[in-house]
Order: structure tokens, then sequence, then C-alpha cells
């Protein structure tokens, strides 16, 4: 259902499973939202605060019931360096600035455009993503000494990798149990109890940060509001609004895909830019959707929008009161429920039928997971797959097009076309007449073929100019009328037979 309130719809909804799959995802973003933050040199509570808001908002006004958003790595990444040399105003005033972004490019309906999408990229972008959530986790079994991190070892390695693998069998396990209350839930209270009644000394989440908070308040960014100050922040914030909708609206094909449903891309995207904006009102560090947590959440059982309300109102109790509770919950819980996600995340049937793809297709998956564990710039990793996916289309229809060549019984050439025309093919179509030993009448029919953009038309110019140097005529048939109003040499040069035309459009460019 697509009604905004659809949470309120008693008919349509499971609690239980709406419950439970809020509280699992909210238990699985903080210490994520935390370390995020802390990786950008932030404030642990402007991470939080983009969990809590970008939650909030995109779950009752987003165009995606079950899609999760929150702090995500993925967007502050790219807003590190204007923190770290002009401060943190700056910071919130680029996060505004890309939520006003986002809005419009919902607003202007542009948000289809990610259907464009090529599957090989999709499966890059998951296969990437999915490496990135477990190495996260692994970066775990690092301790502080000090100003310096080490790896853990002895015993408390052993106990953080067993509490670990303990976390992720419940989690394979336990459903085979039953499935009304979700594993990963389970998981983390098992967990956390045992470390509690035995006594076990583990990272727990009050060794990333302290979690305890207030309200979220009004803030104006302490910026200069100039014409200097938005040439500065631009920038980022056109890198972040990219980032964001990217992933967003990837996470949002992939729970269309997982639910057999439909969301809205273009109202996902101004969910999205009103929450980014809200947050650089009132202090979170911005975010996008959030693919772990998405899957989290579907995995519970979520299907609705309650869920995400819950999660985002979960992070706000806990900031408020519930502090000191969580700041005991084992980091392993955690782990071990985020390498669920991330091996759960791999597209593994892109391994099974990878001899079935062609070998550009695997070329282009395997650059864009590359590109996305590398880099971590998924933006430029999906805009990288979608170019070279759009070369190879090109490439391999400019080899497609032929010509059925004949002479009729009044000693009239026939050049058939098949195949489309367009700036790939241009070159080809040309070198397929023999213009100097033709005979003084020529018909070029297109029935079976497609004039694509303007590169096509300038073709059929010079064919036809090349005919007229001659002294030969020309007929072009099944053209349309767009492509015969182009043809501005055709009169006196070409003969263009209108019987039987198609209407399709000539695109503008190339």
């Amino acid at each position: 259902m697509n009604n905004t309130f659809e949470f309120f719809n008693v008919r349509s909804v499971n609690f239980k499973n709406e419950l439970f799959a809020g509280l699992t995802v909210a238990m699985t973003m903080i210490p994520e939202s935390l370390s995020f933050a802390i990786l950008a040199g932030l404030p642990p509570l402007t991470g939080l605060y983009a969990a809590f808001l970008m939650g909030l908002v995109t779950a009752v006004l987003g165009g995606r019931p079950g899609m999760v958003s929150g702090g995500a790595g993925a967007t502050i990444v790219v807003l590190m360096a204007l923190a770290a040399s002009h401060g943190i105003d700056y910071l919130f005033a680029a996060v505004i600035l890309a939520g006003l972004l986002q809005f419009l490019v919902g607003l202007f309906k542009w948000g289809k455009f990610v259907r464009l999408i090529p599957q090989p990229v999709m499966y890059g972008f998951l296969n990437g993503l999915a490496i990135i959530i477990f190495m996260a986790q692994v970066v775990q079994f690092k301790v502080s000494n000090g100003t310096d991190t080490a790896w853990m070892s002895g015993t408390t390695l052993y106990i953080m990798a067993g509490l670990v693998a303990l976390t992720m069998l419940i989690v394979i396990g336990f459903p085979r149990l039953t499935k009304a209350i979700p594993a990963s839930l389970v998981a983390i209270l098992v967990v956390f109890g045992l470390v509690s009644l035995l006594g076990i000394e583990t990272k727990k989440v009050v060794d990333i940060a302290s979690v305890s908070g207030s309200l979220p308040h009004f803030h104006l960014p302490n910026v200069p509001w100039s014409w200097e100050t938005l040439q500065l922040i631009f920038p980022y914030s056109l890198v972040m609004a990219g980032v964001g909708l990217v992933e967003s609206l990837l996470t949002l094909n992939m729970v269309d895909e997982i639910t057999a449903s439909k969301g809205n891309a273009n109202r996902e995207s101004m969910a999205q830019g009103l929450a980014n904006t809200i947050n650089g009102f009132f202090g979170g560090m911005g975010g996008c959707a959030m693919v772990a947590q998405t899957l989290v959440n579907l995995n519970a059982g979520a299907r609705t929008r309650l869920s995400a309300f819950i999660g985002a109102i979960t992070i706000l109790v806990i900031i408020l009161v519930g502090a000191p509770f969580i700041e005991q919950i084992p980091m392993a819980a955690l782990v071990g429920v985020m390498m669920m996600v991330a091996i759960g995340t791999f597209q593994w049937v892109s391994l099974r039928i990878i001899n079935k793809f062609p070998k550009s297709d695997i070329f282009v998956g395997v650059l864009v997971a590359g590109i996305t564990v590398l880099l971590h710039n998924l933006a430029l990793a999906v805009l990288v797959g979608v170019v070279i996916s759009a070369l190879v289309f090109a490439w391999d229809n400019a080899k497609r097009i032929r010509a059925r060549k004949y002479l009729d019984k009044d000693g009239v050439k026939h050049y058939d076309i098949y195949g489309p025309l367009f700036f790939g093919s241009t070159a080809n179509f040309l070198d397929k007449f023999d213009i100097l030993e033709d005979p003084d009448r020529v018909i070029v029919d297109f029935r079976e073929s497609r004039v694509v953009d303007m590169s096509a038309v300038d073709a059929l110019n010079k064919i036809t100019e090349r005919y007229a140097v001659q002294h030969k005529k020309i007929e072009l048939w099944h053209l349309s009328q767009d492509c015969r109003s182009l043809l501005k040499n055709a009169e006196g040069i070409a003969i263009v037979n209108i019987m039987e035309d198609p209407t399709y459009p000539v695109m503008p460019g190339k």
C-alpha cells in the first residue's frame, strides 16, 4: 500500500513482526552510526541524531515501505574533508544543500532514471557493498591502547571470536525452531545475557562512545550565507546528494525485488532530501538508505512503514533514557549480526551463473564491485558501470545493422535496412552503398530499421548528397515524420515515400 500512514491500517500490519524488526534495526544501526560519526571526526550524537531523523522522516514520507534510512557512512565519507578543513557548521550547511538537491530530483521526477542501471551493475554494487559491510565488522577486532589501536590477541581475541561465532550460529539456526521472533534480535539478547551473567570481559558499545544525550534542537549553521560559501559547499553537496540517491534508489529496487512490490523512486528522493535538510538544521550528519539495516528489517518479516518508524523512535528513546542498557551490549553480538547480513547481501547466484554471462557483463560486475570496495564511492562505481554497459550495448548494436540488396524487374536497386541506425552504426551504414555502380534510381527501405538520433539523420543527408553528386535519385521509404522534417537536403535530392511511414520520434542528440 502506498498510503503515507498505511501503518495505521490495522488489517495490513503484522504488529509483532514490525515491532521486533524495528527494535532489531535500532540495535544494529546504533553502533554503525556511532562508528561513522567517530570516523568522520564528528561528535557521536551527530550519528545518532542522523539515524533518528533520517529513519523517522523517510518512514513516514518515503516511497518504499520496509526500507530503512539512517546515518550512512557512504554519505558522510564525502563530507569528511569539508568538516576537517572548515568545521562542523560547514558540514551541516552542505547537508542542507544536498537535501535540497535531492528534493528537486524527486520533484522533477528524475528518480526514474535509476531504472537504467543494468543487472550486472546491481550485482557488482551489492557484492561490493557486502564486502564493505563484512570488512567494517572485522575492524571491530581492534582495541584502543591510548592513542593507538591494535588487533586483539590472546584471550580477548578468542572471547570476541567465540561470541561472534555464537551469534552467527543463532542467526542461522534459530529460524529452524521458529520464525515468530527475529533471529538477529534473539542472538543479540542471548549474547548480552551470557556476557552479563558470566561477567565476561569483552568489547561493548560503550567502548566506542557514549550514546546518551538530549533531544535534537534547531541550529542554524554558523557560516557566512554568501556566494563564496555556496561555491565552497556546492561540490560536496552535489556528490553527497548523488551518492545518497544512488544508494537509496538501488536499495529501493532491491526491496522491490525481495517483496515483489513497487516503490516510488521520486517520492523516496523527495523524502530523502527533506530528511537531510532537517538533519542539517538539527545537528545530524545526514545519510541515506541503509542496505544492511533494510535487509535486517526485511529478514525479520517487516513489510510496512511501522518497523522503520519504531526503529527511529527506539533510537530516540535510547538517546534519552536507554543509554546505560544499550552501552552494555557486546560488540561481538552486533558484529555477528552484521556479518550475517553481509553474507546475505552478497549475490551468490552471480557466482553460480557467471559462466552464462557475456564477458562484458562479468567485467562490469567485477569492476563495479572493485570500485565500491576500494574507493567506497558508490556513485562512481555505479556511474562507471552504467557508462561501460552503455558503450558495450552501443558497440553490439552498431555491428547489427545490415542491408539486403537486390535489383527489381524495372532495374531499380533496393537496399532493405535491418537494425538500428544511430551514432554507433552510421559508418557501417554508409559503407554498404555502392554509389558509383548503382543505377539511376535507388530505394532505401527502413521498414525493419529505425532512425534513432541526429547522427543517423546526418548519415541520411550524406548518402542523399553522394547520390546527388552522381545525378542519381534515391528514395527513402518508411521514415518517421520527425526524420523527414529534419532531412534538410531531401527536397530535390531524395524522394521520401510517406506510405505506411511510422510516427516514432527522433532523439535530439547522441
